[in-house]
């Protein structure tokens, strides 16, 4: 079943819809370190490093090799834009300027059977509700019937408390014979005991703390945060986050064994987003991010440490992607089963 993945990044989506099955004809991702890290892994996929602006107005039958209404599957999530109203039906035209745009230009000019379109949770709630009420119309006026759901990732395989907004769509000329259903939550759900820790990390794959920074978190108990060291200290570390509302439970949170980790973030340096590792004093590797967001350690990330972390960060767990694909894979094997 043929693919092709917008907004591509590291491949966290990729990779999980590979392992469901599906092969990529084609992956765009515009930043350089991402893109080098797609090809890297996987030399024969076909990965365009450019601007997605331009690639969407091309002939994307002939760029890709395809007939329109051939491609089985158009995957992706484009960054969270806000979008102007002037117009009132709210179609196509409206969002022009957006990144969203493009993915719709993509769906409007190939046409596949389905597409996933993948998002953080906020964008149900972002410009109060208004932004995915308008997705979802465009979505409707390029021939399309979807479903939407949020979807932990801690219930599909993955250490790691993650809400991602999963939309799956179905031509509408294919509804009657293409059934999806969203994955069933797994019995079991791992924690940090099941990932495997580095010791000792060198600088290269690791970022440090300060030494104060360091001292003060050699006070956290593995679970626990600033409510768990000596209040003084707490409010001198904190500084103006103490009078913040809230409960402000990321600030200096070291994650225990026996839980999952937080969301994996781009950076591992945020005052008020910090996970700290559960046996050393630091925060975790590149690599052991990476371990969380279930990539294997065989797929290797490009670019400076930083670029790293970001790439890790921005990624769809692995594990969720294969869960979502084994079930869209499902829905186009009903059709072909016709």
């Amino acid at each position: 079943m043929k693919s092709i993945e917008l907004f591509a990044g590291a491949g966290g989506l990729a990779l999980g819809l590979e392992q469901a099955g599906f092969e990529h004809i084609g992956l765009i991702e515009f930043d350089e370190s991402a893109a080098k890290t797609l090809i890297f892994n996987r030399p024969k996929w076909k990965v365009l490093c450019e601007d997605i602006a331009i690639v969407s107005q091309r002939d994307l039958e002939k760029e890709f090799d395809i007939k329109k209404g051939e491609l089985d599957l158009l995957s992706g999530g484009a960054p969270c834009q806000s979008f102007s109203y002037a117009g009132k039906r709210l179609g196509l035209q409206d969002v022009r300027g957006t990144m969203f745009y493009h993915y719709a230009t993509f769906l409007q000019k190939l046409q596949p059977k389905m597409f996933l379109f993948e998002n953080v949770r906020g964008l149900l709630s972002h410009d109060q509700g208004r932004t995915f009420h308008t997705i979802l119309s465009i979505f409707q006026e390029q021939g399309y019937k979807t479903v939407y759901r949020v979807l932990n990732a801690w219930d599909f395989g993955v250490p790691q408390k993650r809400e991602r907004l999963i939309t799956v769509g179905i031509r509408n000329d294919l509804v009657d014979k293409c059934h999806f259903y969203f994955p069933n939550k797994h019995s079991l759900r791992p924690t940090m005991r099941d990932v495997k820790l580095d010791v000792n990390p060198s600088k290269e794959n690791c970022e440090r703390y300060s030494a104060y920074k360091e001292k003060i978190f050699a006070l956290v108990p593995p679970g626990g945060y600033w409510k768990d060291i000596d209040p003084e200290i707490a409010k001198e570390y904190m500084k103006n986050c103490w009078y913040m509302g809230g409960g402000r439970t990321g600030i200096l949170r070291r994650i225990g064994l026996d839980e999952p980790s937080l969301t994996v973030l781009t950076s591992p340096g945020m005052k008020q987003t910090d996970r700290c590792h559960p046996i050393e004093v630091r925060p975790f590797s590149y690599r052991e991010n990476a371990r969380i967001q279930t990539f294997p350690d065989t797929w290797g990330f490009y670019g400076t440490l930083s670029e790293k972390y970001k790439q890790v960060g921005n990624a769809v767990p692995v594990n969720l992607a294969k869960e979502i694909g084994l079930q869209i894979k499902k829905a186009l094997e009903g059709i072909n089963n016709d």
